[in-house]
């Protein structure tokens, strides 16, 4: 099994190599996509996220029969998370990999703490990984090594020899450290270092009546405005009261949609290196459209707001 080769390299102070470790996309018959592609493999957040969303599901169906289903690929994908969530590892834009990201971290802070709520509130029987352990490990790291002068950063240094983690400063912001409270509640929407993490997100990545970039260095497709990071921008608000703010987004993403209401994964009207589309347009042809992630994204903002108005 993967995740007991991943236990013995680590214990045998071996690297983990790219096929090691548990792929990032599998193909429809549950089957490794073993292929980079130019693409990495090695990335956790689908891990930590899958973890959270069972949760979720379970507290809105009360299908609790579904831990007990489900309970051998919960307690693999736990193990595994224990075993490299301090490992570099790609980002959630499959970018980075010689990094730790506090997006990454916050969902596996994710997974673990909601594997905890159900072993807590007795729907889930408490197994081998000390779940809720894990989760203020993974916390206190985020607190200790990704915050520079009162707010997050995008990239973690990771620990190499005698070098211990630490935040690297000059990557600024990215839009995804929205996560770290709207939806993974590392911290509370409300909290003055989030507070001030999102400051410098709408600073520096939220165009004036415009969307929302994913952060300030980005070159892919020239980096154009994110609908989905739109949407999260939206959601941060409707569930902070900012409601005015959250209408703003939905009625500019709903602006965006083409002819048959499809959203697709950026617009590239505003890019930051404008020089950078071409390239990629010929290297991948156009921005992918639609995109499932925009619109489900938009789908939760609409919702958020929604659930907003009827409190």
């Amino acid at each position: 099994m993967k995740v007991e080769n991943v236990r013995n390299h680590l214990e045998a102070g071996r690297l983990v190599g790219k096929d090691d470790v548990l792929h990032t996309r599998f193909t429809l018959d549950g089957s490794e996509d073993t292929v980079d592609n130019g693409w990495g493999n090695f990335q956790i957040d689908g891990y930590g996220t899958w973890l959270w969303a069972l949760a979720e599901h379970v507290r809105l169906s009360g299908n609790t029969h579904l831990l007990k289903e489900l309970g051998e690929p919960i307690q693999i994908t736990l193990r595994y998370l224990e075993l490299v969530w301090k490992l570099p590892n790609y980002d959630c834009w499959e970018e980075y990999p010689e990094y730790l990201h506090p997006y990454s971290l916050a969902t596996a802070f994710a997974g673990f703490d909601s594997i905890a709520s159900l072993v807590r509130s007795g729907q889930m029987e408490a197994g081998p990984v000390a779940v809720e352990d894990l989760a203020m490990q993974v916390k206190d790291f985020i607190m200790k090594y990704a915050v520079h002068e009162g707010r997050m950063v995008k990239h973690v240094w990771p620990a190499r020899a005698l070098e211990r983690p630490k935040p690297i400063i000059q990557s600024g912001v990215d839009a995804s450290l929205i996560g770290i409270a709207v939806p993974y509640n590392v911290l509370p929407a409300d909290d003055p270092l989030m507070q001030t993490t999102m400051q410098a997100i709408e600073a520096s990545l939220h165009r004036p009546e415009g969307g929302v970039y994913r952060y300030k260095a980005d070159v892919y497709y020239g980096g154009g405005e994110w609908l989905l990071l739109t949407a999260w921008l939206g959601w941060y608000y409707a569930r902070t009261g900012k409601i005015e703010q959250a209408e703003s987004l939905r009625a500019w993403i709903e602006s965006q949609a083409d002819e048959e209401g499809c959203l697709a994964e950026q617009v590239s009207d505003h890019t930051l290196a404008p020089d950078h589309f071409e390239p990629w347009l010929k290297k991948w042809g156009p921005v992918a459209s639609p995109l499932l992630w925009s619109h489900a994204m938009y789908i939760i903002l609409v919702n958020a707001i929604q659930d907003h108005h009827s409190q």
